[in-house]
């Protein structure tokens, strides 16, 4: 049994792993004895993060400076991976995010959403995710095994007021799940696997001033979120990792083309 769930000395690799969601699934497979490269467009920010998980073990981080969408730039850090590791067992795809003026404020309608910036939010989170899946999924291709882990959203399935660039980003993100899914268990090897997590609201850095206030209260829409949320609070990054841990893991060898909701039953409840 521990065998099936083990991860010990497994390899994976975390884009966007110095965000909230992405540097606690790093802090906790480090602490399950993993080795983890970590990928980011910050130096300094993957430096620290770097520094914080060899306290925890030291020699199982590696880090890459790299942008995401930069398809040159991952191919050629697809080559120094096959070099310096001895293999991929998986992706955990966390870069995203949004930008102001591709949200809607308070009093807004849909023809005040700026263009452009909707644009750019469709680029990071489903390109961003596409980009080096499609790039660096060649080394599992060849070696015939591997993990996909893809983050989706609450949004990608319900209409979430105010978030259109980034509601159709994460609809993308299912879509292409499915797709390389089907894909790459067809044509290359059934122990290849590319499944999705679709959080339901945790707090983070970027929404925490849109659903807390300074004084700790809740806003108007983090209390609109909570009455449709069954357990009645938001969730802690901490509880991604357990679905995380079974989607790497070889418990979940049949497992594929599937978008899991850890939401706390957000998804499930109709609001009546």
């Amino acid at each position: 049994m521990d065998s099936l769930f083990s991860i010990k000395d497994k390899h994976y690799l975390l884009s966007g792993a110095t965000g909230a969601l992405g540097g606690s699934i790093a802090t906790y497979l480090v602490g399950q004895g993993a080795k983890v490269i970590l990928l980011g467009r910050s130096e300094d920010k993957l430096a620290n993060k770097q520094k914080e998980l060899d306290e925890i073990q030291a020699g199982r981080t590696f880090t890459y400076v790299v942008d995401l969408r930069d398809e040159v730039a991952l191919s050629s850090l697809k080559q120094k991976i096959s070099k310096e590791f001895e293999k991929l067992d998986g992706i955990v795809n966390l870069a995203g995010g949004n930008i102001p003026g591709a949200t809607l404020q308070e009093g807004q309608t849909i023809y005040d959403v700026k263009i452009e910036d909707t644009k750019e939010v469709v680029d990071l989170n489903l390109f961003g995710t596409v980009t080096p899946t499609i790039v660096l999924s060649e080394l599992m291709a060849k070696q015939g095994f591997g993990s996909i882990i893809n983050i989706s959203s609450m949004a990608a399935r319900q209409s979430i007021s105010r978030v259109l660039g980034y509601s159709m980003a994460k609809a993308g993100v299912d879509a292409f799940t499915k797709w390389m899914a089907q894909e790459l268990a067809s044509k290359f090897n059934d122990r290849l696997r590319v499944n999705a997590i679709a959080p339901g609201f945790f707090v983070g850095n970027q929404n925490r001033a849109i659903l807390i206030n300074e004084d700790g209260t809740y806003t108007k829409r983090g209390e609109k979120i909570l009455a449709n949320t069954p357990m009645g609070r938001f969730g802690d990054t901490s509880e991604l990792n357990g679905m995380v841990h079974y989607l790497l893991s070889d418990a979940s060898s049949f497992v594929t083309g599937s978008i899991f909701e850890v939401d706390g039953g957000f998804s499930s409840f109709s609001g009546v």
